[in-house]
């Protein structure tokens, strides 16, 4: 690991400069972002105006829908995106695979069976959705990991075993909507991805598991470090290579679960975020998970402010912009990684 801090203090000024900038515009994006989706809708609030309604030097209507309907709204998709951005980051990390996502490899579809077998078949139990999230997340892991697993993990084995359970749980997901047609309308808009109708109570659902995520994420760039020079090399600076793994796993598969729970089947945010911040920052995880939190945060909200303006008086689901944006570029990344081969 004094390697590894050596390394990170003899940085060449220019990266150190880029990767302060790819930070600080991430941060003044994301600011943006909120305020446009805070401003924008059906009653627009002019930017100026948004600080003194919420302090209440504005009306009692557009107080309302700030604090009632948007604000809620932008901070569960914020975490939303912090979530699914530090998901994607540490799972490529840790398959050294830069196709690796928690959509890609199953784990968003085993969330979200989870989660969708307790909004039908126990309506009244929803408090338990993060939980159950969370216990599919990892049920879909255990099942990527044992079809995938020979003498190792093999990222392209990982992925293709992944795809396979992403269709098995999509299916099942689907025979429940088709066995449960009563009960599925208010599952229809979270299949599709998005925030519509959030409140603060799914703010305070998301937040532990964003702050848990971002402490853990922290702490464990050191090992996604280590882990990039390979296993033997990792183990050499002292890293228990399946223990950090297992743990890393854990943190991934939570952060893509808590998303789950709050955003539905909003897909690609993992994929896409980490490889344009990697253009930036390089790949030290040190600087790679908090630019990617940042830009993760920013891209949902401004998505999703997107959503709700770009053809108003309909909204479409964010998830909807989101596989726009994010399957040309999963297109390119496999064109990319066939012609190196």
């Amino acid at each position: 690991m004094e390697v590894l801090e050596r390394n990170s203090c003899t940085d060449t000024h220019p990266r150190a400069f880029r990767r302060r900038l790819a930070l600080g515009i991430g941060l003044f994006i994301l600011i943006l972002a909120l305020i446009a989706s805070a401003s924008s809708g059906a009653v627009r609030v002019a930017p100026h105006d948004i600080l003194p309604t919420l302090l209440g030097n504005g009306t009692p209507e557009d107080y309302r829908i700030l604090w009632h309907i948007r604000l809620p709204r932008i901070i569960t998709g914020a975490l939303t995106g912090i979530n699914l951005a530090l998901a994607g980051c540490i799972l490529q990390g840790i398959l050294k695979n830069p196709l690796a996502d928690p959509g890609i490899i199953g784990v968003s579809a085993g969330a979200g069976l989870a989660a969708m077998c307790i909004m039908i078949l126990l309506p009244a139990e929803t408090k338990f959705v993060p939980l159950g999230a969370f216990v599919g997340a990892m049920i879909a892991v255990a099942f990527v990991f044992a079809l995938s697993w020979e003498n190792g993990v093999h990222p392209i084995r990982m992925v293709l075993a992944g795809v396979a359970i992403a269709a098995f749980f999509g299916g099942a997901m689907t025979a429940l909507m088709v066995f449960y047609s009563d009960r599925v309308q208010g599952t229809v808009n979270w299949m599709a991805g998005g925030f519509a109708g959030r409140s603060w109570s799914h703010a305070e659902m998301v937040l532990p598991y964003t702050l848990v995520g971002i402490a853990g994420a922290l702490l464990g760039s050191r090992w996604l470090n280590a882990l990039q020079l390979g296993e033997e090399t990792a183990r050499s600076l002292g890293v228990n290579v399946a223990r950090a793994r297992l743990i890393l796993l854990l943190l991934a598969a939570l952060l893509a679960a808590s998303a789950v729970s709050a955003a539905g089947m909003l897909g690609f945010v993992g994929l896409v975020v980490p490889h344009m911040v990697r253009l930036l920052t390089g790949s030290d995880f040190d600087w790679l998970l908090p630019a990617s939190a940042v830009w993760g945060a920013a891209l949902v909200t401004g998505a999703d402010a997107a959503a709700r303006v770009a053809f108003a008086p309909i909204e479409v689901p964010v998830g909807v912009f989101m596989s726009f944006l994010g399957a040309p570029f999963f297109l390119y990344l496999l064109k990319k990684g066939m012609r190196r081969e």
